[in-house]
C-alpha cells in the first residue's frame, strides 16, 4: 500500500471513530496588534449541507472568524452571467471587511468565484490570473497595502478537479510570483489536492512556496477527512498558527470547513 492510500485509510477511521466526539475548534481571535488573521473559505455558492441556499449564514461564519483578509472561493454563479451571491455592503458593515474589487464591468463579485476581502488596506493592483486546464479555472491576484504600512499580496485560487490541470496550475501560480519576489506573497484557497510530497498535484509549489503549514482536514464539513483548503507562503515563518474554524454554524453553512492563519508582515 503507498503512503497516501495508507494516509488516507488511517484519517478516514480515525474521522469514523470520533464523529460524536468531534470538538467545535472555532478559537476566537487573539487582537494583539501584532498579527494578521486571514482566511480561506469556499462558500459553495451560499448552499449548505442542508441544501438550502442561504448567503445570510456564510456571512454570520465570516462574521464568527473576523479575519482580517480572506479569500472566498464560488462566491459566484457558475453558469450563465456570472453573479455575485453575497452582500457586500452588509459584509463590510457587519464585519468591517472591503471588497477589493474585480476586473471590467460585471455582476460577478470575483474571477472565476474568487474575491478577496480586507479590512483596513489599501488595494495598490489587482491582477485576475486564467489558469490552464480543462475546466474555467483563475485566481485573483490583490497587492495590499496594510494598516501598518507593510505590504501582502494575497493569491485567492481555486484549482481544478483532474489532477493534469492541478499540476499545470501549480506551476502556472508558482510562475507567476516567481517574478514578484518585491513582497511577501500568500496564497489561500481551495486547492483541491490532499496528498503530500512529490506525489501531489501540488508538488509545483514547493520550491517557491516555502512555508508550508500542516494541511488540516476541512473537506467535507460534517466529517472533515480531506485536507483541500490551504494556506501557504514565499517566505518562511511568515505564517504561524494554522487550523479550521470548525464551528456548529460552518458544519452546515457549506461543504467545506474555513481555513484560517495568523501571519506577521513587517
Amino acid at each position: 500500500m503507498d503512503p497516501d492510500t495508507f494516509r488516507l485509510r488511517t484519517q478516514i477511521a480515525a474521522a469514523i471513530r470520533n464523529r460524536k466526539n468531534r470538538p467545535l475548534t472555532a478559537n476566537a481571535k487573539l487582537h494583539d496588534g501584532r498579527r494578521l488573521l486571514i482566511a480561506s473559505y469556499n462558500v459553495h455558492k451560499c448552499v449548505g449541507t442542508d441544501g438550502r441556499f442561504d448567503p445570510g449564514r456564510i456571512a454570520q461564519v465570516i462574521k464568527e472568524i473576523d479575519p482580517d483578509i480572506i479569500a472566498l472561493q464560488e462566491a459566484d454563479k457558475r453558469f450563465g452571467e456570472r453573479v455575485g451571491l453575497l452582500d457586500l455592503g452588509h459584509l463590510e458593515r457587519e464585519v468591517g471587511l472591503s471588497w477589493v474589487g474585480t476586473i471590467g464591468a460585471t455582476r460577478a463579485h470575483g474571477w472565476h468565484g474568487n474575491v478577496v476581502l480586507a479590512r483596513h488596506s489599501i488595494v495598490r493592483d489587482l491582477h485576475p490570473v486564467t489558469l490552464p486546464g480543462l475546466e474555467p479555472r483563475g485566481a485573483l491576484v490583490a497587492e495590499l497595502e496594510l494598516k501598518s504600512g507593510a505590504r501582502l499580496r494575497v493569491i485567492g485560487a481555486h484549482l481544478g478537479l483532474l489532477r493534469h490541470s492541478r499540476r499545470l496550475q501549480a506551476n502556472a501560480l508558482s510562475g507567476f510570483v516567481a517574478s514578484r519576489r518585491d513582497i511577501p506573497t500568500v496564497l489561500m484557497g481551495d486547492l483541491n489536492e490532499w496528498r503530500l510530497g512529490r506525489s501531489s498535484s501540488l508538488a509545483g509549489l514547493t520550491p517557491l512556496f516555502c512555508d508550508v503549514p500542516a494541511p488540516v482536514a476541512s473537506f467535507p464539513s460534517r466529517l472533515p477527512l480531506f485536507a483541500l483548503d490551504r494556506i501557504v507562503s514565499d517566505r518562511e515563518g511568515l505564517i504561524g498558527w494554522y487550523g479550521a474554524h470548525d464551528s456548529a454554524l460552518s458544519r452546515v453553512a457549506s461543504d467545506h470547513l474555513p481555513v484560517k492563519a495568523y501571519v506577521e508582515v513587517s
